[in-house]
């Protein structure tokens, strides 16, 4: 039996009754803040605007921001009435947001000024002339057909956007009565987030996620950590990825505890809100907590109020969770796996599990998740301690990818298994180990070689702060092996160096024959390291003869 069959409303509006003035959401450097009925004050107040402008249950609406104050508004406004609340990356420009506005039939889209170098005011006028020309709530796009509004996050005044204050007024003249009668007809079985794959191997897909898929995915993972309405929960993580929305809010929300928001990933920031709010949790991807725990001002701040949390989001060097254990006192640290088409989490460690656990895989199955391994040319079953496709089936399974039917059959079997595309062994005691992806996995002369093991070997010599390992192109052998390293501060490492330590001790086929020096990873939005960009690197870096130190092994 599930945890719920609430809706994300219903469930929230309960959390309201039992503690309306314990701090929902907390912006440190803002020194904002929303008891759970503040917040909910303002979610039903967004959401009777949102009916004003015609926005209704099964309409999708998109939102394009950094973790601003009312992105969570806005999620949860939608959500209240029924509405699939589409979240675009906020490193997307023009060509890709032009896709996700056309793929997703979205009838509005939320947005701010803008994320780096990219200016979303200035996309969004040359993808839509007619904001310039038009009245606001006669908005008709000829390329978005199903475009109406854009509404602007933020108090500024923008040529054929609402802004929030507008959608705030038009809501106060929006009967209560407009939002229940919505609200009521709400099932958890629908549709209330849609997010998009990256994308790396042709067009993104959208993922459709229910409010069952979601809100139960959280209790588990928040039940995991042992959450309860006293803890404070550091997010660091954007939202628009389910390692925000699931792994963070709705395990939050369904222990009715408090979320401390991070708009933009800063160490220093996380550091400094860690400390100022006594927060008992924190999230991250590993380079975030590598960058917290390397910061130069690290030991300035007083970590001792944390707890739990979780690493998640790309394999988890085994070193950097040690360290993490060890140095932020996260004694009780956990780690997640799954993907966004399972909600996202397959399997999770407990608090309860041995440190050697926690530390070195991603535990066991969460609580109403089959998973199993296969292998990914038969589909057969795989025994323990065999190599093979993770896959998972359950509540948390997605509803589908939005309007790509055959793509859906691709992912999902007849008999409900979510195939993930990652390659994983399972232990004796039911833990599973993730090694990589089937696509990243090396065949050098017709050995399969798993990067995740390289890059355990090379976490562990001196001087390594971080490393990722990819395959590269080859005529002799198919592919090669290549390392990209992060050196920490002042160390003093060569390639020479790394290769002389493995050689020793990892077979020869394993020992990188390319090293490369780096000061960071491509990364996503989300923080994940993207491998086929080191790849694409290391080809071109080959051919200029800039590599360091070409040894053949």
């Amino acid at each position: 039996m599930l945890f719920t069959e609430d809706t994300i409303g219903d469930l929230f509006e309960k959390e309201v009754k039992n503690h309306p003035d314990r701090d929902f959401i907390i912006y440190p450097d803002r020194d904002l803040r929303f008891t759970y009925k503040d917040f909910d004050e303002r979610v039903n107040m967004f959401a009777k605007g949102l009916l004003s402008l015609g926005i209704t249950k099964g309409d999708h609406v998109g939102i394009w921001a950094k973790n601003v104050p009312d992105w969570l508004t806005f999620m949860f406004a939608t959500a209240k009435i029924g509405v699939v609340l589409v979240t675009v990356n906020t490193a997307y420009k023009g060509h890709e947001l032009e896709y996700v506005l056309e793929q997703s039939d979205m009838k509005a889209l939320a947005i701010i000024d803008g994320y780096q170098d990219v200016d979303y005011i200035n996309i969004m006028n040359e993808l839509v002339p007619e904001l310039k020309t038009q009245e606001r709530g006669s908005l008709k796009s000829k390329k978005f057909p199903f475009l109406e509004h854009v509404i602007y996050i933020g108090q500024e005044k923008h040529r054929g956007m609402y802004n929030t204050n507008e959608l705030m007024l038009l809501g106060k003249h929006t009967d209560d009565s407009e939002l229940l009668k919505v609200k009521k007809t709400v099932s958890n079985n629908d549709a209330v987030n849609m997010q998009y794959t990256s994308g790396t191997t042709g067009f993104p897909k959208g993922v459709m996620l229910t409010h069952r898929n979601i809100l139960n995915n959280g209790y588990y993972i928040g039940e995991r950590q042992k959450f309860k309405g006293e803890d404070r929960l550091c997010i660091t993580v954007p939202l628009f990825h389910c390692f925000g929305i699931v792994l963070a809010v709705m395990a939050i929300i369904t222990h009715g505890a408090t979320v401390v928001m991070i708009e933009l990933f800063d160490p220093l920031m996380v550091l400094a809100a860690v400390q100022k709010e006594k927060c008992t949790a924190l999230y991250g991807v590993p380079t975030m907590f590598i960058a917290e725990f390397s910061h130069p001002m690290f030991d300035m701040f007083d970590l001792s109020s944390l707890r739990t949390g979780i690493m998640a989001g790309s394999p988890c060097p085994i070193e950097a969770m040690k360290k993490v254990v060890k140095d932020m006192n996260m004694t009780q640290i956990t780690s997640v796996y799954g993907l966004t088409e399972g909600s996202p989490g397959f399997t999770q460690t407990s608090v309860d599990d041995p440190l050697e656990k926690r530390v070195e895989t991603v535990g066991k199955p969460l609580p109403n998740c089959e998973v199993k391994i296969v292998d990914p040319e038969t589909g057969e079953t795989l025994r323990p301690n065999m190599t093979g496709e993770i896959c998972c089936k359950g509540y948390n399974v997605m509803k589908g990818y939005y309007k790509m039917p055959e793509k859906t059959k691709e992912v999902i079997d007849e008999d409900g298994w979510l195939h993930s595309g990652d390659l994983a062994t399972c232990d004796d005691e039911g833990y599973y180990s993730i090694v990589g992806r089937i696509k990243d996995m090396i065949i050098r002369g017709g050995e399969n070689i798993y990067p995740r093991e390289i890059e355990e070997f090379i976490h562990t010599i001196d001087g390594v702060m971080d490393v990722q390992v990819v395959g590269i192109p080859d005529e002799k052998y198919g592919e090669i092996i290549g390392a990209f390293v992060i050196k920490e501060k002042e160390a003093q490492l060569t390639a020479e160096d790394i290769r002389d330590y493995a050689v020793n001790k990892i077979a020869r086929y394993k020992v990188p024959k390319h090293i490369f020096f780096v000061d960071e990873f491509p990364l996503t939005a989300s923080g994940k390291i993207q491998k086929f960009k080191l790849r694409d690197q290391a080809v071109e870096l080959i051919k200029m003869g800039n590599e360091t130190e070409d040894n053949v092994l």
